[in-house]
């Protein structure tokens, strides 16, 4: 379908948008909405899939637009799932609730709103006027100046032509009732024997005894923001990854916990209360340690090992674990597809591994390509063992030689339930792994709903992976517990339910299954044989312009999957439109896209005008037709 040519351009030329068609809708009281409804109200539509955290970026970009606008404006966010486990439904309406998402949500499991609005990468935001047309079509995060900026503009416009219509939102919210665990994370073991797990669906910590039931204490008031001191007073915001610091480095720090506090881009420091006897209990007390609490966008700086740790952007820190090789936390910075690492007794803040590019490369950790990494722990012999999500990989860290290679894991699209060899086998959206004493990996295979082991050497030097237990709800990490009768045990995070499991890692509950291998179904993009013109569309948002200040404004990488598709076009170059040559060979593929660009105020009598880079990362299928279309659109701004 047509889209607007930019951000809020001529209302001659926006066209009006498609009908908002799927399984049935969310947070609407069991209404059916359509356009027709929404007349009067500038919409956003978001394009979104719970699996993706740039999704998750751009649902807290829009919580302050949806309150400034609350008269004005609707959000109508549309779920185009990635994975199978997200075309379910109560998965889908269970992640709403784990995501305080309060705005109407179309269930869109087919993707047929998606395909109709041409959406090519999670996230893409649709803006349409209080006409119903399209007046602009956004691409990733980072969005929300833009947005404020839009609806401004078409509530004047709308004021002007008397079609606004304002009022609430036609959004119906159940109450969330407080218990014991909502939507739990992460768990790790204190000296004591004491689980802390991080509450991530009310904004805090759990302190169970060694029974994994009883509650110790709770850290944190419960509701999301950010505060310092006093456990009962402190705040997070999703806290995910919690580390138990060795004893020595806690002694000298002062605290025993390091805390991601993912939805707050911070790390936090804990230092657990504790009974005494004959004296009164010490009080759990929280702090900040790196992190000055805006997500990192692209453009800001990143660390290197200088500088105070307070003073850095983060991105959706996920998980920990300490590295005896490099002496020091190690952090999943599952928001840039980076591994960081960390220093508590210096500060010291470091990028390890990524390049910020979404994807699944080895290598050398300078060059390499991460996908959401959201799970880490150290192998025996110092290695670290990651959970891939987005890639469904899982990949070992070498911190010595400064390499990554995979064990488990196809690339960003291929998924499923497949045991056996490591080269054949496939997962689905791990979020955990744990090293085993024998040093195999058990891997929380979340959206698979199970617990693999995975051998990285095997029998055979090849690796291997089983499944040893099935029908868990979101599984997402794990600790090695006390053996009971003399079998092994894994206390998991069973998230979806809310709940620690005991799960034996027992020989005899060891099984190989093959429930079939699977790739993510988009539509594909038929494309013409041979040459393809590439064109990224962006128009600098209403009141700014490139910006050439420090260099060129623009910055387009294309490859492909398999990288031999493309004979000649590949690479990076500043030109947004660029002509590429496909190897008939080939006859389908993904083409991947990178695009940034940077705009600033355009205003000249602005002293220090305020700049912003916009940046999307596409992984388009493609089939080679002949008579297709030679030339491929891709909308950054526009």
């Amino acid at each position: 379908m047509a889209t607007g040519h930019s951000a809020g351009g001529a209302r001659d030329v926006r066209v009006h948008g498609s009908p908002l068609r799927g399984r049935g809708w969310l947070n609407t009281g069991g209404v059916e909405l359509d356009l027709e409804d929404l007349r009067g109200k500038v919409v956003v539509l978001d394009f979104w899939a719970f699996c993706c955290v740039n999704c998750l970026h751009v649902l807290d970009e829009l919580r302050p637009i949806e309150e400034k606008w609350s008269e004005e404006l609707v959000v109508i966010g549309v779920h185009s799932p990635k994975f199978e486990f997200e075309k379910d439904p109560d998965a889908l309406a269970a992640n709403i609730e784990r995501y305080e998402v309060t705005h109407p949500v179309l269930d869109d499991p087919e993707l047929s709103t998606w395909s109709e609005y041409g959406a090519r990468a999670w996230p893409t935001l649709i803006v349409l006027d209080t006409h119903g047309r399209i007046a602009a079509n956004l691409s990733g995060e980072g969005h929300a100046d833009t947005i404020d900026a839009l609806a401004a503009q078409l509530t004047a416009e709308a004021e002007a032509d008397g079609s606004l219509r304002r009022g609430p939102a036609p959004a119906v919210v159940a109450d969330r009732v407080p218990q014991t665990l909502r939507y739990p994370s992460k768990v790790t073991t204190v000296d004591d024997g004491r689980l802390v797990v991080s509450d991530a669906g009310q904004h805090r910590l759990v302190v169970f005894e060694p029974d994994g039931s009883t509650v110790d204490e709770v850290v944190g008031e419960g509701r999301r923001g950010h505060a310092d001191g006093e456990g009962e007073q402190a705040r997070f915001a999703e806290p995910n990854g919690v580390l138990t610091l060795p004893p020595e480095v806690a002694d000298e720090v002062g605290y025993e916990l390091l805390v991601a506090d993912s939805a707050g881009h911070r790390l936090r420091s804990v230092e657990l209360g504790r009974s005494r006897l004959l004296r009164s209990r010490t009080t759990s007390v929280v702090g900040t340690v790196a992190g000055n609490g805006e997500q990192w966008m692209q453009g800001q700086p990143l660390p290197t090992g200088e500088g105070d740790p307070l003073d850095f952007a983060l991105s959706t820190p996920w998980d920990l674990t300490w590295s005896h090789v490099l002496d020091r936390a190690v952090i999943t910075m599952a928001g840039i597809h980076q591994i960081w690492t960390f220093d508590p007794r210096t500060g010291s803040l470091a990028v390890l591994a990524g390049t910020t590019q979404e994807g699944l490369v080895d290598g050398p950790l300078v060059s390499s390509w991460w996908a959401q990494p959201s799970g880490i722990d150290e192998m025996n012999d110092g290695t670290l063992a990651v959970a891939d999500s987005e890639s469904s990989a899982i990949r070992l860290l070498d911190p010595q030689r400064l390499t990554v290679r995979t064990v488990v894991g196809k690339g960003l699209f291929d998924f499923g339930h497949v045991d056996g060899s490591a080269d054949h086998a496939r997962l689905q959206h791990p979020l955990g792994v744990t090293v085993l004493p024998d040093d195999r990996l058990a891997v929380c295979d979340t959206y698979n709903g199970a617990v693999r082991l995975i051998d990285p050497a095997g029998a055979d030097g090849q690796g291997s992976v089983v499944t040893v237990a099935l029908d868990l709800a979101e599984p997402s990490d794990a600790v090695v517990g006390a053996p009971i009768d003399g079998i092994g045990q894994l206390i998991v995070v069973e998230s979806g339910a809310h709940r620690l499991t005991w799960v034996p890692v027992a020989k005899a509950a060891e099984r190989v299954l093959d429930e079939g291998a699977q790739r993510t179904s988009r539509p594909v993009t038929e494309v013409g044989p041979g040459t393809l013109t590439v064109r990224v569309l962006f128009t600098p948002p209403p009141g700014h312009k490139l910006d050439d200040s420090l260099g060129p404004s623009t910055q387009v990488s294309i490859s492909t999957t398999p990288t031999s598709m493309l004979t000649s076009g590949s690479g990076t170059s500043t030109a947004l439109e660029r002509t590429v040559v496909l190897d008939p060979a080939y006859s389908d593929g993904v083409l991947h896209v990178n695009a940034r660009a940077a705009s600033c105020d355009a205003d000249p009598s602005v002293e220090f005008p305020a700049c912003h880079m916009h940046q999307q990362d596409w992984g388009v299928p493609i089939r080679v037709v002949d008579g297709a279309p030679d030339v491929l659109d891709l909308s950054l701004l526009g």
